[in-house]
């Protein structure tokens, strides 16, 4: 088992009563694919979003803390997905610029970032290309003292909402990420699709962006360094938000029981619900073990503990999937309601399997090493 120190406790506490205070608000914010005013005020004044930030620019440690961000998203997901998805991608969309980018930009916008007065976002994928991100088609070109970003993204968080994105160019024989203010002309969004899970989102297109070369972020060609360097360091939190997803399902499937009597008795002590209570509850403690540790790791070496990273990603996401199931099936059919909060985490659980490395992709590259480390490599 793997215990919190008491800075993390109180970190933990700090993000639920946020999540608490907003409670009133997380329905409406979490149909919406605009920015939800109350919570984007809500999370401005709790300060958190400085955790996504280096202290030299206005956050709260030297460097990101995985563990610190893992912790806070399990306890704002389990209120809102809104408010998780508003405070994980200020980390998300900002930290290769922080890694990286060159100083005068990342005084200018880090600050920005950390008090939420600007939002960010990645721009990686396409209309044609998912997983595949080698085989994006959107370019850079350097003109004189400038670079040009002609392109298409889709499937963009925050778009729309953001300041700017950090954007994955093809670049000669390369990959480059490109910082790109969403004022810049040339730059153009439409909202949407509409997700089962609904999410700030939108396609952005990019018709001849035309931005200084100082806004490439980091050398030619380090693009995708870049980008898995993100990942390393913030896919274990995705992790944290499924943990407290199913943790909140858990909890209403438990009030729900405890509550109703069916037969003379409270549903908690009838039938098959007792075990199936009982091995949600093994779940999730055995998914927030594995999480917490990878989040340690990964704050030690966050590339060197990627694999851990993605097991805690994929175990957490699938144990949301499974315990939300679950506690959808014990509150009958009032689990069935439209507008319950059960209902509303029944469908935030399904993308958690698929954004931020789908679960297949992640199992299929983790066999690969396993086999590899056990056969010498021969395979």
């Amino acid at each position: 088992m793997f215990d919190l120190d008491d800075d993390y406790v109180s970190l933990a506490a700090t993000a639920r009563e946020l999540a608490t205070s907003l409670e009133p608000y997380a329905a409406e914010a979490d149909g919406m694919l605009t920015v939800h005013p109350q919570m984007r005020a809500g999370l401005q004044q709790s300060g958190l979003a400085a955790l996504c930030v280096p202290s030299q620019y206005g956050g709260r440690s030297d460097s990101i803390d995985p563990l610190a961000i893992t912790v806070v998203r399990e306890a704002l997901m389990g209120g809102s997905a809104h408010l998780d998805g508003l405070f994980g991608m200020q980390g998300v969309g900002s930290y290769a610029l922080a890694r990286a980018g060159s100083p005068g930009l990342c005084k200018e916008w880090l600050p920005e970032v950390a008090a939420l007065e600007a939002i960010a976002a990645l721009a990686l994928t396409e209309p044609e290309v998912g997983s595949d991100l080698k085989a994006i088609t959107t370019t850079v070109t350097s003109r004189g003292s400038d670079l040009v970003v002609r392109g298409n993204k889709s499937f963009i968080t925050n778009a729309g909402a953001a300041a700017f994105y950090t954007v994955l160019c093809k670049e000669d024989d390369g990959y480059s990420l490109i910082f790109v203010p969403a004022a810049t002309a040339g730059v153009s969004v439409t909202i949407g699709p509409h997700l089962i899970a609904p999410h700030i989102m939108g396609e952005v297109s990019f018709d001849d962006v035309v931005v200084p070369a100082d806004h490439r972020i980091g050398e030619p060609g380090e693009g995708f360094s870049l980008v898995l360097a993100t990942l390393a360091t913030f896919r274990v939190s995705v992790a944290g938000a499924a943990v407290g997803l199913a943790q909140a399902a858990l909890d209403e499937a438990v009030r729900h029981t405890s509550g109703r009597k069916q037969f003379g008795r409270p549903l908690a002590e009838t039938g098959p619900i007792p075990h199936l209570l009982g091995l949600s509850w093994t779940e999730i403690e055995s998914a927030r073990a594995l999480t917490y540790r990878a989040a340690h790791r990964a704050g030690r070496d966050p590339l060197a503990n990627l694999d851990l990273s993605s097991m805690a990603k994929v175990a957490a996401t699938e144990t949301a999937g499974r315990v939300v199931d679950r506690s959808v099936q014990v509150m009958g059919r009032f689990g069935l309601v439209t507008g319950s909060k059960i209902e509303r985490l029944y469908r935030n659980a399904r993308p958690m399997r698929i954004y931020e490395g789908g679960n297949e992709v992640l199992t299929g590259q983790l066999s690969r090493r396993l086999v590899r480390q056990l056969t010498g490599g021969q395979h």
